[in-house]
C-alpha cells in the first residue's frame, strides 16, 4: 500500500532543497486548496475562487454567512498555526488540539471552543453512535498515547490516517471534529515529511470519504480510509513533483 508514495517521497527529498520561490507558491496553493476543500466537506458555499479572495484580500463575499467567512479565515490560520508546530519540532499533544479546536471555532462559538463536549452527539447519515460525554476525556487521553506508542513503529501515513479515524469515532468536541481531524492528519503527516494530503470536496470524493469512514466505523474496517488517505498523500507528492526544480 506505501510502496508507490514512499518512493515518491524519496524523489522528492532527492530534489530538496526546493526553490524558495517554489516553495513559497505551493504553501500558498496549499493554503487556499486545503481551506476551501476542508470548509466544502462541511457544507460551506464559497467557492474556490471567493476562498482565495477572501484568504487575499480580506473581503466578505457577498451573499455568504458571516459564518462562512470565518470558517474560511479561521482554517487558514489553524493551518500557519500546525506549520509553526511542524516548524519547532513541537510533539502533537491534546494542548495542541485544542489550541487548533479553538482557531476552528474563534468568533462562531467561542464558548465550546478548545472544549470537549458535555452532550451526547449524532452524526448525521452515520450508524455510528459517538460515546457518551463522560468516556470523551479518557478515549482522548487513550488516542495520544496510541500516537506516542505508535508514532515511531508505523508508517506516518497510516498513522495519520488511523489517527485521523480514531479521532472522528470519538467525536470529542460539539462543532468543528471533521475540520481538525483534517488538520490534525495533515499535521502528522508533515512531522513525518510528507506534504498535507487535500482530501477533496466534489460529491463523488467526499461519498469515498464518509462510506471508508462509516466502514471503518461500524464494520471495523479501516483498510479502505487508510487506502483513500494514501491515494491522496500521493496525489499531493505528484503535485510536489511536477513543480520541484531538477536535480
Amino acid at each position: 500500500m506505501y510502496e508507490v508514495i514512499t518512493k515518491l517521497k524519496k524523489e522528492l527529498d532527492d530534489r530538496r532543497p526546493l526553490n524558495q520561490n517554489v516553495v513559497k507558491n505551493l504553501r500558498e496553493t496549499i493554503r487556499v486548496l486545503w481551506t476551501y476543500h476542508s470548509n466544502a466537506i462541511e457544507g460551506n458555499t464559497l467557492s474556490l475562487v471567493e476562498t482565495k479572495i477572501v484568504l487575499e484580500e480580506g473581503i466578505t463575499i457577498g451573499g455568504t454567512t458571516l459564518r462562512e467567512h470565518f470558517e474560511i479565515i479561521n482554517h487558514a490560520e489553524a493551518i500557519d498555526y500546525i506549520e509553526d508546530i511542524v516548524n519547532r519540532d513541537i510533539e502533537l499533544s491534546e494542548s495542541v488540539l485544542k489550541d487548533i479546536h479553538r482557531l476552528i471555532l474563534r468568533n462562531i462559538d467561542v464558548s465550546n471552543a478548545g472544549k470537549y463536549r458535555n452532550i451526547d452527539v449524532y452524526i448525521q447519515g452515520s450508524q455510528h453512535i459517538p460515546p457518551q460525554p463522560f468516556l470523551v476525556e479518557p478515549q482522548m487521553q487513550d488516542l495520544f498515547l496510541w500516537y506516542s506508542q505508535n508514532k515511531g513503529s508505523i508508517h506516518p501515513v497510516e498513522l495519520a490516517a488511523k489517527f485521523h479515524f480514531k479521532f472522528v469515532y470519538i467525536h470529542p468536541f460539539i462543532d468543528g471534529n471533521g475540520r481538525t481531524a483534517r488538520l490534525l492528519m495533515n499535521l502528522i503527516l508533515m512531522k513525518g515529511g510528507y506534504p498535507p494530503a487535500i482530501l477533496k470536496s466534489d460529491s463523488e470524493q467526499r461519498v469515498k470519504y464518509y462510506k471508508a469512514l462509516e466502514k471503518a466505523s461500524v464494520d471495523n474496517n479501516i483498510e479502505d480510509f487508510v487506502q483513500f488517505v494514501v491515494d491522496n498523500v500521493e496525489d499531493s507528492l505528484r503535485m510536489y513533483l511536477r513543480v520541484a526544480r531538477p536535480k
